[in-house]
């Protein structure tokens, strides 16, 4: 009998030590099951898994501040949020927009994008002084980024200490690479 409530108390201690981010869908405030709520407890990093290719930020619920690319992101295994932020997110081109994130087959307003738009750009971008940094190019709402090359001592980690949104690529704590956007509209 020892051994049982001992293995008991073991097992209810190993769970309090899992990480506690966790991808709500459908819970509290009404959410539809292309919204989950992501919390950093502790100001640490946690994630929800959900396999998304992009997200938005469809509110805050946090009183820290909630930046893509510094305090929250997305990359191959889910959301990930950090430094307190926590809100409700949405896949993107799901949270109420007609027609996806970018406004149907055509863009806003039914722009389409001219011959040689899908095409493969490279670009170096560098956290210099371990700053955070934007690198500006139209990655498109169908595109992927990757890196070929690191050219910085530092680790770029995706969804650490790079990313990319439909805007570009950010790096930050000191990553330097040599990124390849494959662009596409589609």
């Amino acid at each position: 009998m020892k051994n049982i409530v001992a293995m008991g108390m073991v097992l209810a201690g190993s769970l309090l030590a899992i990480p506690t981010a966790q991808a709500q869908p459908g819970r509290g405030g009404g959410y539809g099951p292309d919204r989950i709520e992501c919390t950093s407890r502790d100001y640490r990093l946690a994630r929800c898994n959900v396999n998304w290719r992009d997200a938005e930020l469809v509110r805050q619920t946090s009183s820290a501040r909630c930046v893509r690319g510094q305090t929250w992101g997305v990359d191959r295994r889910g959301v990930w949020v950090d430094r307190g932020c926590a809100g409700v997110f949405a896949e993107a081109g799901r949270g109420g927009r007609p027609g996806g994130g970018h406004g149907g087959p055509g863009g806003p307003g039914g722009w389409v994008p001219g011959p040689g738009w899908d095409r493969e750009i490279r670009l170096t971008c560098t956290s210099h002084d371990f700053r955070y940094r934007f690198c500006q190019v139209d990655i498109g709402p169908g595109g992927r980024v990757r890196i070929e090359r690191q050219l910085s001592d530092t680790a770029c980690i995706e969804g650490r200490t790079w990313g990319s949104n439909r805007a570009g690529v950010w790096v930050d704590r000191g990553c330097s690479a040599f990124f390849v956007v494959n662009r596409r509209w589609n």
